[in-house]
């Protein structure tokens, strides 16, 4: 199966896998009520390999024929290509990161461009105080613009060095890594600004519409 843009989507959504993440939600599952030990949130643990996850579809998308939109409350819509989005000031960052599902690694490298990059190219309108990101494998999620220019938020193109798998989101995917993994959208090929809250896939099912993992924002 493929879209619009000639990407082609492998898969189908595994709608049993989201049953039981919305049963999860509802019966609070994982949540501890306990703090968080140094590095680690509360409820988490230590993992040395990367986790796949993903609603069951996994994109395949060629660089000549991803695309990145930043559109809606913007003062410069962008649409930019491979090259272009390429030739823009890199970054390089390491952090951890969490995952709702309970498991949290350590030192990831990423490469790629920061999101402040980006909001310097489209200058979001005053009015816009939300970002909704949208995949290619039509998921969404939500973010505040505070926590979409945060300092070490990014556009991912690498992980370790090496360009960022499919099954992680290739070739490029959001990075949030101060919120739990779900809101670093995998293969995002549009950032829209809004004035409104948009809630996303997992927001609307019963999770956390913030997603802070020091304070177990599991759930909503």
């Amino acid at each position: 199966m493929a879209d619009e843009e000639g990407v082609r989507l492998d898969g189908e959504v595994r709608d049993k896998l989201v049953r039981t993440k919305e049963r999860w939600a509802r019966d609070g599952r994982l949540l501890t009520g306990e703090a968080g030990a140094g590095r680690l949130p509360p409820g988490q643990r230590l993992v040395t390999d990367f986790p796949v996850l993903d609603l069951g579809v996994q994109p395949e998308v060629r660089p000549d024929r991803w695309r990145l939109r930043l559109e809606g409350l913007v003062e410069e819509r962008q649409a930019l290509d491979w090259a272009g989005f390429m030739a823009l000031p890199q970054a390089d960052y390491v952090n951890d990161i969490h995952c709702v599902t309970a498991w949290s690694r350590y030192d990831n490298r990423w490469q790629g461009v920061a999101t402040r990059t980006l909001l310097e190219l489209c200058r979001p309108r005053p009015e816009a105080r939300f970002v909704v990101f949208h995949s290619y494998d039509g998921y969404t999620t939500n973010v505040t613009l505070e926590a979409f220019a945060a300092e070490d938020a990014l556009v991912a193109h690498s992980w370790q060095g090496q360009p960022l798998e499919r099954v992680h989101g290739g070739p490029a995917r959001i990075v949030l890594p101060r919120w739990y993994f779900w809101k670093s959208a995998k293969w995002v090929t549009r950032i829209e600004f809004t004035a409104e809250d948009q809630p996303g896939f997992w927001e609307v099912r019963g999770y956390h519409n913030e997603a802070d993992p020091w304070l177990e924002q599991r759930y909503g």
